[in-house]
């Protein structure tokens, strides 16, 4: 635009000129238009280059017990090196990695299930592999009260300022909450915002601050939706912490929570909490900016953890690509999921490793114990038939 006004200027100073020099008459002139300012006048540029922004999202980080006890390697020393070693690359090269992160930072002494305090040092772990979001509303927030909340917050507070991390879903005081409730930021020219909510808390809230996202507070929830919509948002993202237990299939109120989400302008919503994969669906929404499709994953099941029941070791990655025009037109490409799976210590080696199913498909002799590689396979065919979820890449064996 500036291009073709500065010249544009350059015309009616030349016209000038011409009127002037022939002695204030009337006399039409003959203006020769150089070759280039042509050239700028036929053919504008985009307003953007074409790009895509991929976003990659993650199910339950936990740290049980068991976890605790293997990554110590001192007094105060814990290596989870090995937990997604064989799929950083993914995380790292994504523009933006998401995690659930099922359990607060309360510091010593440490403890898993039922109430959880992780080492600091695995936050700081998965900066390091990449993860830039970290997702704080779920119902072990408050395991160890108001105290160990309000530690979670302030380490995640200094991941912020020394690393550039970003968090949603806890909020330590009013101007925390309007600030990452919902999570609005621009990555590629591309406006996100990012919505975390948790079904309940297993303790209960000891004071007004810290604060997480509650489900039942659907005012709270329409006013950030309202927010995302009042900041142009290009994309809304909505990710609750949500469902039944161990069920492969998402219950009737979760449907009626992602219609209501949807009606209310979420555009994609992915869940956790369940602690298995669950079913892929996608609503249909008439609005009053016409008819869209909203995809919902119900959920991703379990990041990494000990557990072993049945189902809980395989897991989902879910990718989201959003393409900008050139014309700077915003467009979303259908989720690609990822399937993964959590081997615990003497499967695949001596740790907690997140293994790509389709890239390990007849590798068995690499195992530590061929019945992990096994139950792997067995569970994928087992949760994929019923899900209908597809792995990004045919797994075939």
């Amino acid at each position: 635009m500036r291009f073709l006004q500065r010249h544009s200027i350059c015309l009616i100073l030349a016209a000038m000129t011409a009127f002037h020099l022939a002695g204030g008459s009337a006399v039409a002139q003959t203006l020769t238009m150089p070759e280039r300012w042509t050239k700028a006048l036929m053919y504008v540029r985009p307003i953007y280059n074409t790009d895509t922004l991929t976003v990659r999202f993650m199910g339950d980080v936990m740290m049980h017990s068991n976890q605790i006890t293997n990554a110590r390697r001192g007094a105060s020393d814990y290596d989870f090196s090995s937990y997604f070693s064989l799929i950083e690359d993914k995380i790292r090269e994504a523009d933006l990695a998401v995690a659930n992160m099922e359990f607060t930072l309360a510091g010593e002494p440490y403890s898993g299930y039922p109430c959880f305090s992780a080492p600091d040092t695995l936050a700081d772990y998965l900066a390091d592999c990449g993860f830039d979001i970290f997702l704080a509303a779920n119902n072990h927030i408050f395991d160890k009260g108001t105290k160990g909340a309000e530690r979670t917050v302030g380490i995640y507070r200094r991941m912020a300022d020394e690393r550039g991390l970003m968090f949603t879903g806890l909020a330590g005081n009013e101007e925390e909450l309007n600030s990452n409730n919902p999570l609005i930021f621009r990555r590629k020219g591309i406006k996100l915002a990012l919505l975390n909510f948790t079904y309940g808390t297993n303790m209960g809230l000891g004071s007004h601050w810290p604060r997480t996202n509650y489900l039942s507070s659907r005012q709270q929830i329409i006013s950030a939706l309202s927010e995302s919509e009042e900041e142009d948002s290009d994309i809304t993202i909505v990710l609750p912490h949500w469902g039944t237990e161990y069920v492969l299939t998402h219950s009737s109120g979760q449907e009626e929570t992602a219609e209501w989400l949807a009606d209310n302008g979420a555009d994609i919503i992915i869940g956790t909490h369940p602690h298995v994969i669950q079913d892929f669906q996608t609503l249909p929404v008439c609005g009053m900016d016409g008819a869209k499709e909203v995809p919902v994953a119900y959920s991703l099941g379990n990041a990494v953890s000990n557990m072993s029941a049945k189902n809980t070791q395989l897991e989902l990655m879910a990718t989201l690509k959003v393409v900008r025009e050139g014309n700077g037109d915003i467009r979303t490409l259908p989720l690609e999921f990822t399937y993964l799976w959590c081997s615990r210590p003497g499967g695949y080696n001596d740790s907690y490793t997140v293994i790509p199913v389709a890239d390990f498909v007849g590798r068995r002799h690499e195992w530590k114990n061929g019945w992990d590689y096994d139950r792997m396979m067995e569970t994928y065919r087992h949760v994929s038939g019923i899900t209908g979820i597809k792995d990004i890449r045919q797994i075939n064996e």
